[in-house]
């Protein structure tokens, strides 16, 4: 029985699929926030995603974004369910990655069949990579690319590291793949005048070093952790044996390396472009969105929101104090409470 994923915040519309997609004898699970289901999806890995584009909290376009980044979930059909049809809202969704687009109000047979049919689609292409696997019968190992690599991870010794410890730094040579079991690593650059800026954050179920892996044979980035982590190292012979044994976990691969570079040219624009204040806001948002799913606090100091925003320290304290006293966040010791956090979404640049 193939298991479906709603994401929908509306409780009736909710209700309504969760019924009858039960009667068209699928077992659904359903999530009432884009957060939770990205919680969800990662957890019961579902067969295919049904998630509405315009969400309070976390869209439609940011749960997409947040699976095609992992590679448990990167892989799952995913369809965008919307009350209108803007040309925009559909190019802007397929181009991302979305495998449909289904507009409100629909015909059950109409869903039903876009279901059956992007199910079927799903299975022809396992099989179809199936059957390009050389010996597979010879090998069990790696029948199926995703057991292979579960296989892999779970046969890398875990290790623990600290908050702050440095996993590799730019110039060090690669030994491997590392995967995220818990906690929150940075990726940084250091320009010639020492200053450090974050341009991506990794947390549990990502991977790391792949950028590298493909361009060279050495790191070009630091990695630090954020937090207390757990971490395993993928072998580097062991992961190109994968890759080349599993073209559909190559291409999971490739699908994350274009997300991560199309996230770090998006921030290096906002950075250019966006006003101090602006750029401290979505920073803040988007750690939160990413790091708190289940509504924490967040624990940054002065300086990482300042190397992830492209500012200083000073000018970070100072802005943070506008945001305190205009009754957006509340500071609390060394951790930062957003209270109004769809003002400070939509602050003027």
């Amino acid at each position: 029985m193939n298991r479906i994923l709603i994401i929908i915040e509306n409780r009736e519309n909710r209700q309504y699929l969760n019924d009858l997609l039960s009667m068209a004898s699928y077992n659904v699970i359903d999530a009432k926030s884009g957060i939770e289901g990205i919680q969800m999806a990662t957890s019961a890995q579902p067969d295919i995603i049904l998630c509405d584009l315009l969400m309070k909290e976390t869209d439609g376009y940011e749960v997409l974004v947040a699976l095609s980044q992992n590679a448990i979930t990167s892989t799952i059909p995913f369809v965008f369910l919307s009350d209108e049809l803007k040309k925009t809202y559909f190019r802007k969704g397929m181009e991302m990655g979305a495998d449909d687009f289904i507009c409100r109000p629909f015909d059950d047979a109409q869903l039903l069949n876009a279901i059956a049919t992007r199910l079927k689609k799903h299975e022809i292409q396992l099989e179809y990579f199936k059957s390009q696997q050389p010996n597979h019968s010879a090998t069990p190992n790696f029948f199926q690319g995703k057991v292979a690599l579960d296989l892999m991870r779970e046969q890398s010794q875990i290790r623990k590291i600290k908050k702050k410890q440095v996993l590799f730094y730019e110039g060090d040579k690669v030994i491997g793949i590392y995967y995220i079991h818990k906690g929150a690593i940075k990726i940084t650059k250091i320009a010639q005048d020492g200053r450090e800026l974050t341009v991506r954050i990794h947390s549990a179920g990502e991977y790391i070093g792949l950028h590298s892996l493909y361009a060279e044979q050495n790191h070009s980035d630091n990695a630090e952790a954020m937090s207390d982590c757990e971490i395993s190292i993928l072998p580097l012979h062991e992961f190109e044996s994968l890759i080349e044994h599993h073209p559909e976990i190559a291409a999971k691969f490739i699908k994350i390396l274009s997300q991560e570079s199309n996230q770090i040219e998006e921030h290096l624009i906002r950075i250019a472009y966006d006003s101090v204040r602006k750029r401290i806001a979505n920073s803040l948002i988007s750690y939160f969105k990413t790091y708190c799913a289940e509504g924490q606090s967040i624990h940054l100091s002065r300086n990482e929101l300042a190397n992830i925003s492209g500012t200083t320290p000073e000018t970070v304290s100072r802005t943070l104090t506008d945001f305190e006293n205009e009754g957006l966040i509340r500071k609390e010791l060394s951790r930062i409470v957003i209270v109004q956090p769809q003002k400070l979404s939509n602050l003027k640049n």
